[in-house]
């Protein structure tokens, strides 16, 4: 049934659907891992940074929401630096210089929602090869 109330004929709704533990794991760089399960506007990732990784401040022209999941750190955005840990939210505005710091004896692992969809990571997702 269609949002207006009526029944749609030859309707057939295309549920993408997966599990965390099979997706894919993209090595970023050393110590940086990330998953991720992308729709057709937007994506969702699941990022790993090691203590003693190598930050990278970086531009996309992406919203990013970014839920931590565990861990602590910080996370630069612009010229503003945030103490993060389990819990916290964040917001990186499309274009704005941004980069994260894993602190202490654990992985900082977060969940991040990018609006439009990445196309580099849906690459990833589908298995296919990613040119910019």
């Amino acid at each position: 049934m269609g949002l207006d109330g009526h029944w749609r004929i030859g309707y057939v709704p295309r549920v993408k659907k997966a599990n965390i533990d099979g997706l894919k794991v993209s090595v970023a760089r050393p110590g940086v891992t990330r998953k991720s399960f992308s729709g057709e506007g937007a994506t969702l990732a699941w990022g790993s940074l090691t203590p003693g990784h190598e930050p990278r401040p970086h531009t996309h022209p992406h919203e990013q929401i970014v839920y931590i999941v565990s861990g602590r750190g910080t996370f630069t955005v612009g010229e503003e630096t945030a103490e993060v840990t389990q819990g916290d939210m964040l917001v990186v505005p499309s274009g704005v210089l941004h980069y994260a710091v894993a602190a202490g004896d654990e992985p900082m692992v977060d969940l991040s929602v990018f609006n439009p969809r990445r196309d580099d990571y849906y690459a990833i997702d589908e298995g296919d090869t990613y040119t910019s």
